[in-house]
């Protein structure tokens, strides 16, 4: 039986039969982040098969009972006897809403839309080299009391005379040192776990809440494959930080703007407490192609259907859009100047109309 992204439960591709997947919301436990949790997350015992690829080194988690894949990154095929590693149980996933029928449709629309790609770009599309994948990811949340001092500045129109004795206005900004305090609570804030992928790819499929998390079951592997994290727990926590402060630091610069027009030197004096973690999989659909010696990934969200890939921009096509945006210029161009000639242009009769008409109106 596999798991079917359309009825949410196991399904048997050839009977259609189906049996559905426990989902114990009490199960999905947030950990206390600490010092040996960050230097060690202990390893238990799983039901499914852990591998590295041998073409781009991505760790891979598939069912136990499958003997060789595809690797969704690269395109390369391995034999999953190899290399077998462990890796700890997630505390949630985000199951796969989308079937590989409607990617296939996202995917052919998408590339449809890019219309700078060579045209043979169109027929690469390949169903059975399309991967759905579950991508680790870290969850951290943590109570935050933020301090903070800035300078406000407020601005006033100040008139002057240059030096022609000409009257001129400028803005002038009179600076204030300004404070405040910030109390925010930081709920589930995401970070990758694995590093194989382009940074800004996996945000724009990155899912925007976890609302829709439920309880980890190896049932939601079958038919998938899952991606051990290669981000330990200690570094994704510090990029974790760094959301965190980028957002407060936001927050405290609205805070005073509120009261002045600018603000300059800010600086942010953050504590946190009652800090958690959780390992979740979050559903990907990931495939590699390979167009002139150079390979390409493309990514769709498994649960909205979001997409975001790389694909190469065809020369001739960007020269013809180039040559044609030139010649409409050049036209518009010829035709102002055309225009032009044609005002300045008058005639013995039209001079002799115009002088009259001047002299009767000053009359």
């Amino acid at each position: 039986m596999e798991f079917d992204a359309n009825v949410q439960a196991l399904k048997c591709p050839n009977c259609g039969t189906e049996v559905d997947i426990e989902n114990d919301p009490t199960s999905i436990v947030e950990h206390n982040l600490d010092i040996h949790a960050m230097r060690k997350i202990k390893v238990e015992e799983k039901t499914s098969t852990s591998m590295e690829c041998e073409g781009c080194g991505a760790h891979v988690e598939v069912d136990k009972t499958s003997t060789a894949t595809t690797c969704p990154y690269c395109g390369s095929h391995y034999v999953l006897s190899r290399k077998q590693l462990d890796s700890i149980v997630p505390d949630g996933v985000i199951p796969f809403k989308i079937d590989k029928n409607k990617v296939e449709s996202i995917f052919t629309n998408w590339i449809k839309g890019r219309w700078l790609a060579p045209n043979v770009l169109k027929t690469l599309y390949q169903k059975d080299k399309i991967q759905g994948i579950y991508m680790p990811y870290w969850t951290f949340d943590a109570n935050t009391r933020t301090h903070y001092t800035a300078m406000g500045g407020i601005n006033h129109r100040v008139e002057y005379e240059d030096e022609n004795g000409e009257k001129k206005v400028r803005i002038e900004t009179r600076w204030y040192p300004t404070s405040g305090n910030i109390n925010h609570f930081f709920d589930d804030i995401l970070v990758s776990a694995s590093n194989k992928l382009d940074e800004i790819l996996l945000i724009g499929v990155q899912p925007s809440s976890t609302r829709n998390i439920v309880s980890y079951s190896p049932d939601y592997m079958s038919g998938y494959c899952a991606e051990i994290y290669t981000v330990d727990l200690k570094d994704a926590h510090n990029e974790a930080i760094a959301k965190m402060n980028r957002r407060l630091r936001s927050k405290a610069e609205s805070d005073v703007l509120r009261r002045y027009d600018c603000v300059r030197a800010l600086r942010l004096n953050t504590s946190y407490s009652d800090e958690t973690y959780k390992h979740i999989f979050v559903p990907v659909y990931s495939t590699a192609y390979t167009y002139k010696d150079k390979r390409y990934n493309v990514l769709i969200n498994g649960e909205t259907g979001e997409i975001r890939g790389e694909y190469p921009k065809s020369i001739a096509k960007i020269t013809a859009i180039i040559v044609l945006i030139l010649g409409i210029l050049f036209g518009i161009y010829m035709s102002a100047s055309e225009d032009e000639v044609a005002y300045n242009y008058k005639s013995p009769e039209n001079q002799y109309m115009t002088s009259v008409g001047e002299y009767d109106i000053s009359r």
